[in-house]
């Protein structure tokens, strides 16, 4: 996703700084001109060598995660490592640098746990996972930032986003990545329970344009959205769709139902009122 988000960056005529560590990228996700350094968000020394030497910035758009749900509970000093204390580097130097007009982070829709869909922000989080729990902390982290430093943000919490340059060899995120690498090399698709659960699997083309957006408009300073298809289906109807459009039979592994939330899809009337013309690609176009 930040690959696309520096791409509509530099169409808008920006100057663009982008990092990332490449433990989920690759290099050659970059299309278009901007300047690029392997960094670890983690640590300190490197991202404020960053500010020093690159910036000042007037926008952050922060999107590097380990986005692991079911893993996060085994990794948890992992997770809020990259998670939370990473984030909080580059609130930190965005907030000492005092040009800084807003910070644009995705969170996560993680952050609802398991309650009724279609999930709004209104609600109130309540995060049953490492994961989870990381994004909301950093949440409230910029919220302290703007209350007591006048850091502004906007917050956005995306759900399954897939498309182009996706990382498809992770087996622990991205259900649409591993179902297509299963496509690609002939293996069943791995689907736990009875493949009802539901979700609203987002194309990354969709949601990108609106992220670079909302850093530069005062409206949206400060709001957090949801952000994602309103096109909700079951795992087992991803499963379909992915071998239809690879040309092959349909053979699926069902394993034991996981602790997970059956149904997580959300509301974005919110967001509809300030982007009315958001692009929407169905599961199949995408």
């Amino acid at each position: 996703m930040g690959s696309h988000i520096c791409d509509y960056l530099v169409q808008k005529g920006m100057r663009v700084v982008g990092i990332d560590d490449l433990s989920g990228g690759f290099l050659h996700n970059i299309e278009s001109s901007f300047e690029f350094s392997v960094c670890d968000i983690t640590e300190s020394k490197a991202i404020s060598s960053l500010w020093e030497n690159k910036g000042p910035f007037t926008r952050v758009f922060h999107l590097a995660a380990y986005a692991a749900e079911g893993l996060s509970h085994f990794i948890r000093r992992f997770n809020y490592n990259n998670n939370l204390i990473g984030s909080t580097n580059l609130i930190n130097e965005a907030v000492k640098s005092e040009v800084c007009k807003c910070f644009v982070f995705t969170s996560s829709i993680a952050v609802y746990g398991e309650q009724e869909p279609p999930l709004s922000e209104s609600s109130n989080p309540l995060p049953a996972d490492p994961y989870g729990i990381s994004k909301y902390a950093v949440e409230l982290d910029l919220k302290s930032a703007n209350q007591i430093w006048g850091l502004n943000s906007v917050i956005f919490r995306p759900h399954n986003v897939y498309g182009e340059r996706q990382n498809i060899m992770d087996p622990y995120r991205n259900v649409v990545g591993i179902f297509m690498k299963c496509a690609m090399e002939g293996k069943s698709f791995p689907i736990f329970g009875n493949g009802m659960q539901t979700r609203a699997f987002s194309y990354v083309r969709d949601i990108s344009p609106i992220i670079v957006e909302s850093g530069f408009r005062e409206d949206c300073f400060n709001e957090i959205f949801n952000i994602g298809s309103d096109d909700v289906s079951t795992v087992k109807d991803l499963a379909e769709v992915v071998s239809d459009e690879f040309g092959i039979p349909l053979k699926v592994d069902w394993l034991k139902e996981r602790s997970e939330a059956k149904h997580a899809f959300a509301d974005h009337s919110k967001l509809e009122k300030f982007f009315s013309d958001m692009q929407k690609t169905s599961l199949r176009g995408g």
